[in-house]
């Protein structure tokens, strides 16, 4: 696969949604220890409701993907009203921002996404690098995908990189101090264990590789 079409872009996020609904009770279990105990419900539920969303609104964007993803980002954040939701969502939104007027999504368009996702995580979520959030996995994910579309590489060689980023950034967790939530209370319980957000960053960027990789 060189290119995702229009059409294709529900099937893209299905990929992501079924992945999350597998890992559904696994990043609940991890979250337990030192969230919430509800990230794989957010993510399952929000990327497992994103498809229909998009097919829904497939009409009234016509053909327009960037557009496509800002009303599909917009209508996902009221389905998993949550800190982690509306990261979600407003990552989606700004990587959408970033494809407004496209048909198609090649390996630069993969990567202005990726760019844009990470930014508006950012931008929501006020975090930084290094402070053990999902940020610590999108943003390696997405400067590996920015990085390897510029050299010219093809649509499957950037997310492939940019999930080996992910996973690299995932790692690095392991020795960051938190300084958010229910962890920041309980930070030396962190010591050597993956953040839960990060990991789901990166089952964010393996769904995506899933699909464009079959």
């Amino acid at each position: 696969m060189d290119k995702i079409l229009f059409d294709q872009i529900p099937d893209l996020f299905a990929s992501v949604g079924n992945l999350f609904i597998e890992k559904k009770e696994e990043l609940c279990e991890m979250d337990a220890r030192l969230g919430d105990g509800d990230l794989g419900l957010i993510m399952s539920k929000g990327y497992g409701s994103l498809p229909d969303i998009m097919r829904e609104e497939a009409t009234g964007a016509a053909g327009d993907i960037g557009k496509l993803l800002m009303k599909s980002g917009m209508k996902m954040s009221s389905l998993v009203p949550s800190t982690m939701g509306f990261l979600m969502s407003t990552g989606i939104m700004e990587g959408g921002k970033a494809l407004k007027g496209k048909t198609e999504i090649d390996a630069p368009a993969l990567a202005a996404y990726l760019t844009g996702f990470a930014a508006g995580v950012q931008k929501r979520g006020k975090c930084e690098q290094g402070q053990r959030t999902i940020y610590d996995s999108i943003l390696p994910a997405a400067q590996s995908a920015d990085k390897a579309a510029k050299a010219g590489a093809s649509l499957q060689e950037v997310i492939t990189q940019a999930l080996d980023a992910a996973r690299s950034g995932v790692e690095a967790t392991k020795n960051m101090i938190p300084v958010f939530g229910k962890a920041a209370v309980h930070a030396a319980q962190c010591e050597g264990v993956e953040d839960q957000g990060a990991v789901a960053g990166y089952y964010k960027i393996l769904g995506l590789h899933n699909y464009i990789c079959k």
